[in-house]
């Protein structure tokens, strides 16, 4: 790293470091999540169709694309691609999460959420509803923190939206003497 682009890096603002933070803290529990429920998607069709929200065949569907997802959307938020898109993904990811489990706290349904692979029914005492909301609550604001403000360091969207310089292209000014050397 050279010294100007070490200067660079020392003088955005803090509010560009936060969503750094928030960019990684949200897209790497998500991609986590994804992954530990990618190659087991009869565990997480199972999962979904625990919550009692969806029709049955809606349920199998959002169960297997549901862990597809969460890895895209982790990487794009982890590689800082597409960043406001990925985190009003990943922020509405977290608010149906949170409507999940609330609904089934609320009806009085014991399962372990699913969250990070495996979901089933479980014994009442050993829900853990409120803990859940609130950290699905706690990643929910780091998502929308991160569609607030997007712009952070070692994003490729700085590299993908980066500003173009004209300065080196721009064409030389038409003199006299070129207008009489046309005619």
């Amino acid at each position: 790293m050279s010294d100007t682009s070490a200067v660079s890096l020392a003088r955005r603002p803090w509010q560009e470091w936060v969503t750094l933070a928030a960019r990684l803290i949200l897209g790497v529990t998500i991609l986590v999540a994804g992954l530990l429920k990618v190659t087991r998607l009869d565990a997480s069709v199972q999962s979904v169709r625990l919550y009692q929200i969806l029709p049955w065949d809606f349920a199998f569907f959002v169960g297997t694309a549901l862990p597809i997802l969460e890895v895209i959307v982790g990487l794009l938020l982890i590689t800082g691609t597409f960043t406001r898109v990925s985190a009003v993904a990943g922020s509405l990811m977290m608010l149906a999460f949170i409507i999940g489990i609330a609904s089934v706290w609320a009806r009085g349904i014991s399962i372990d959420c699913g969250c990070f692979g495996d979901g089933g029914a479980i014994d009442a005492s050993l829900t853990q509803y409120p803990l859940e909301i609130l950290r699905d609550t706690g990643l929910l604001l780091t998502g929308v923190w991160t569609v607030w403000r997007p712009k952070a360091p070692f994003a490729v969207d700085n590299w993908l939206f980066a500003p173009i310089d004209h300065t080196d292209s721009a064409p030389e000014p038409i003199t006299e003497d070129d207008k009489e050397s046309t005619r």
